[in-house]
């Protein structure tokens, strides 16, 4: 595909979001399609795979503040004819398809995002058009290019988020072909360097008063051509792999929270360092505990009477169960705290467990239990209600 291809796809519609979406809606949008595309999900289906890289190659253009920008502007210049085939500068005629020709990205794997721009980004084509070429004038040669990050699920247990865990993560993502070990070149033989632009990956052209570093036409800007390709990965070096990595989650990892694991993403090209690996975290529910900042929190049903006479409440924990004391006359909501039974912290301590006291009240009270009660209630005033019965005094 053409880089010209490239900018005219409209990645606010490939993820299904309004140009003046906010991150955190890309973001969300994105995730929902990564999970409903993803390979693991829809195995052999090439076209679930087509729209998973067209999504992650709309993500990492629209997630990048500055790449978003360049887009945006880039796309608005083209759209306003700024660029159209008749427009003068220094006197010649201008076509866009002369900038964009030599443009046509790599077929390996990874070549996706800048690297359809032979790894130049936006910017560095605006300075192509208006330097003639690189910081010199002159064409720069292709250096490493950095692996594209990979974004991954997974849900943990409460207690496993709570107290930590290491998981083994299976992922399928590109990786170096292990047949030509990236080469692209069938075993026994070598690519030769391009003759045309002698392994630089570039070549350069005048049109008019501008000048164009642009990536060569033969080698499509590899710097290098292949001959005879190598039956695996029919000589784009790359293939998908699936590979399985432990994972190690720090004890009080919260839901939603991102995990980056350095290095850990799609390799690099030509020897460049290898992209980083996030992990989405989600925590499901537990049925007893709820969770506020490093405090676990829960609920406990007393009695009338416990709740009048005080009583020794036992509570379960995440460990072994705890004794705590409910004070006589404790009102309904008042909390109990059990030091140190709740969500380690990376100083070591641990916060508390928060227990809300719950006082229950009976239904269909007979017999003896009614007649206490009613004894009770006549020795008892009401608690709490003073001010209640000055009020009706003065208004009666």
């Amino acid at each position: 595909m053409s880089s010209k291809d490239w900018l005219e796809k409209d990645f606010y519609a490939v993820l299904g979001v309004s140009k003046s979406a906010s991150a955190d809606e890309i973001k969300k949008s994105y995730r929902k399609l990564a999970r409903d595309l993803h390979p693991d999900r829809n195995p052999d289906n090439r076209e679930a795979e087509e729209k998973f890289k067209a999504a992650s190659e709309a993500y990492d253009v629209l997630s990048d503040d500055k790449k978003r920008k360049e887009y945006d502007e880039m796309r608005s210049l083209f759209g306003s004819g700024a660029f159209r085939r008749g427009a003068r500068s220094g006197g010649g005629q201008f076509d866009p398809s002369d900038l964009f020709g030599g443009f046509t990205g790599g077929t390996g794997a990874g070549s996706a995002g800048d690297r359809r721009f032979g790894g130049a980004g936006f910017s560095d084509i605006f300075s192509s058009i208006f330097s003639g070429g690189g910081p010199t004038g002159g064409p720069a040669r292709r250096g490493p290019q950095r692996g594209r990050d990979v974004e991954t699920e997974v849900t943990l247990d409460f207690a496993q988020a709570v107290r930590g865990t290491t998981l083994p993560l299976t992922l399928r993502s590109p990786g170096a072909c292990d047949t030509c070990h990236g080469s692209g070149a069938k075993p026994g033989t070598q690519p030769r360097t391009c003759p045309q632009c002698q392994g630089s990956g570039l070549t350069s052209r005048n049109q008019g008063s501008f000048s164009f570093s642009e990536p060569c036409r033969e080698c499509q800007g590899s710097g290098s051509i292949v001959d005879q390709k190598c039956p695996e990965c029919r000589g784009t070096g790359g293939v998908t792999k699936t590979r399985t990595i432990n994972v190690r989650f720090p004890a009080g990892v919260s839901d939603g929270q991102r995990i980056r694991l350095s290095g850990r993403g799609e390799p690099g090209e030509r020897n460049g360092a290898a992209g980083d690996l996030y992990v989405q975290v989600n925590v499901r529910p537990d049925e007893l505990f709820g969770r506020s900042g490093d405090d676990l929190t829960l609920t406990v049903p007393v009695s009338i009477a416990e709740a009048v006479l005080g009583t020794d409440l036992r509570v379960p924990t995440l460990d072994s169960p705890v004794t705590l004391r409910v004070p006589a006359g404790t009102p309904s909501g008042r909390k109990l705290r059990a030091r140190g039974k709740g969500v380690a912290r990376k100083d070591g301590k641990s916060g508390d467990l928060i227990v809300t006291v719950e006082v229950q009240v009976p239904d269909g009270v007979t017999g003896e239990a009614r007649d206490a009660l009613e004894r009770f209630a006549k020795l008892t005033p009401p608690v709490g209600r003073d001010r209640l019965e000055a009020r009706l005094r003065r208004a009666g």
